[in-house]
């Protein structure tokens, strides 16, 4: 592994919310990691308490996203004073997410500046895997680890899963949010008529609409508190230079998370085996969730076969996106209950 180049050295930030009766300063570093393609590197962000100096796989943490939208406007976006990703570092935790390239603040392929009818779909899964364990490797290296806890988010799940089949030796923990499993009902990802493109763009209106799909009328005012969309969609935007020069503003997204929903998926195959999974695995889903709805986890639970403490968790009144809605309390709770036990034997 090529030595990483370090962005941001020692940015302390305090918490201040109503969440905690302590403000518990905790560190950020961020970094770009060379993958083994020339030219690209994946960009790496790490959260932990300031004063925190001895490192352990249990308390050791890499989240990443989902098939749409980069894991730091997510992950690590303060809503009331708080992200999820403040809210386990400051329990004692090294966290870390990541986005894949053609995502966020990675290196977006050649082909993202060309036509997408030009190129097959970008950032497949085999290659999202591939970037998984260059920052898995990184972080193993950095704090002399044998293992770390994942952490995956909706096609995150996917890889997070895939990435356990393969290397099972490296990795404490699974927890797989919003998971990913063969659909009987139609994918809220499209990528249009005809062949599937290296990527597809996406605008906010239409973000909003599929977040609210499957949410009763009565429920969908409240569902997300005043100015979080659009403090979230902003940042994520913004994370597009050149898509957020057009008129309307647009997020371009690599088309190989739909490729393989095709091939996979959605053709009744699975990605990975989940009985290869011999990690402590934790579901967890929310009730209205329409991108990767309940039945997926339901039936994919049951094949973590040699999953020792498996378990599954389903969330009342939120979708998909509970991360960033006012019931986001419950998931951030059920995920820490499961990183706070005893992992590996």
């Amino acid at each position: 592994m090529k030595t990483c180049s370090l962005m941001l050295a020692a940015a302390v930030v305090t918490l201040a919310t109503s969440a905690f009766a302590q403000t518990p300063k905790i560190v950020m570093e961020e970094m770009m990691v060379p993958s083994s393609d020339a030219g690209i590197q994946i960009y790496v962000r790490n959260k932990r308490p300031v004063d925190m100096n001895t490192f352990r796989p249990e308390r050791t943490v890499l989240f990443v996203h989902g098939s749409t939208y980069p894991a730091h406007t997510a992950f690590d976006l303060e809503l009331d004073g708080l992200s999820w990703m403040d809210y386990i570092a400051s329990r004692g935790y090294d966290v870390y997410l990541l986005d894949l390239r053609g995502y966020g603040k990675s290196t977006r392929p050649k082909e993202m500046d060309e036509d997408a009818k030009n190129n097959a779909p970008l950032t497949r899964g085999d290659v999202a895997v591939k970037d998984i364990g260059t920052a898995v490797d990184h972080i193993l290296k950095r704090r002399n680890l044998p293992r770390i806890t994942l952490l995956g988010w909706s096609w995150g799940t996917t890889l997070m899963a895939t990435y356990t089949t393969q290397n099972p030796d490296k990795v404490e923990k699974l927890a797989l949010y919003a998971p990913q499993w063969i659909r009987t009902t139609p994918s809220l990802v499209q990528a249009g008529p005809g062949p599937i493109a290296a990527y597809r763009t996406v605008q906010k209106n239409g973000a909003k609409d599929r977040w609210l799909n499957g949410v009763p009328d009565d429920k969908k005012a409240a569902l997300i508190p005043a100015g979080w969309f659009e403090k979230w969609a902003d940042a994520t935007w913004a994370t597009d230079q050149a898509g957020s020069q057009q008129n309307p503003p647009v997020l371009r997204a690599p088309n190989g998370t739909i490729a393989d929903t095709a091939e996979f998926w959605a053709a009744g195959k699975a990605y990975y085996d989940p009985a290869k999974i011999t990690v402590p695995t934790l579901l967890v889903l929310a009730e209205w969730d329409r991108d990767t709805p309940p039945y997926m986890a339901q039936t994919l639970f049951p094949l973590l076969v040699n999953a020792p403490g498996k378990r599954m968790v389903q969330l009342s009144e939120g979708t998909h996106t509970i991360i960033m809605e006012r019931n986001r309390m419950k998931l951030f709770e059920a995920v820490q209950n499961f990183l706070d036990e005893s992992g590996r034997s």
